[in-house]
Order: structure tokens, then C-alpha cells, then sequence
């Protein structure tokens, strides 16, 4: 999935197309992200004891990750990802690949 987890990111398409927000939630087994403010579902919950007060709540729906985009940390445009194969060195002095996220628009590295 190209999106993650506190990644900043705007909707493309939807009824809440334009809208931007944090990724609170990914889902990358059924493809869905959960994006702060954006898709508000209503849910009526019964009190669960006397602490606990019954009523309507708005809370936050999933969507389809392929309906948000990335918005680039330095220059700040909605983006597409790119991956990029790098080798670092842990603490053992072995060499390990890692995939990095990188801007198509000005490309810079996001992780």
C-alpha cells in the first residue's frame, strides 16, 4: 500500500473530495485507510453502564486507499509514490535492503 499510518494525505475523489487529513488507521489486507475528519459515519450506541452514556456518535468511516493521495512532506503537493532499494548497515555491520517511499514530483525521500 502506498499510504501508512500518520502519513498527511487528501481525498481525490468521493463525496469528500479535496479534504485533507492524518491517517489515523491502515488496513493493507483489505486495502482501506481511515483518514482523520474525512467520511463521518454516525453510530448509535447503547450505554454500557451508568459511566457510560447511550446516544448518537460521529466517528470516522474507512475508505479505499486508492482514493487518497500522498501529500509530500517538503514540497507539500499531492503525489504519487515511487520505491526506491537502498542498503543499510545494522548494528551488526551486516547489510540489509530496505524499500524507501520517494516523491515523483520533487524527488525526496519520505521515509
Amino acid at each position: 500500500m502506498h499510504v501508512r499510518s500518520n502519513d498527511q494525505v487528501v481525498v481525490i475523489t468521493g463525496k469528500d473530495k479535496g479534504a485533507k487529513g492524518k491517517i489515523i488507521a491502515a488496513f493493507p489486507k483489505t486495502g482501506r485507510v481511515v483518514v482523520e475528519g474525512v467520511n463521518m459515519v454516525t453510530k448509535h450506541q447503547k450505554p454500557r453502564n451508568a459511566m457510560q452514556p447511550g446516544g448518537i456518535i460521529k466517528k470516522e468511516g474507512a475508505i479505499d486507499a486508492s482514493n487518497v493521495m500522498l501529500v509530500c512532506p517538503k514540497c507539500g503537493k499531492a503525489t504519487r509514490v515511487s520505491h526506491k532499494v537502498t542498503t543499510v548497515t545494522n548494528d551488526a555491520g551486516k547489510a540489509q535492503r530496505k524499500m524507501i517511499r520517494v516523491c515523483k514530483k520533487c524527488a525526496a525521500e519520505i521515509d
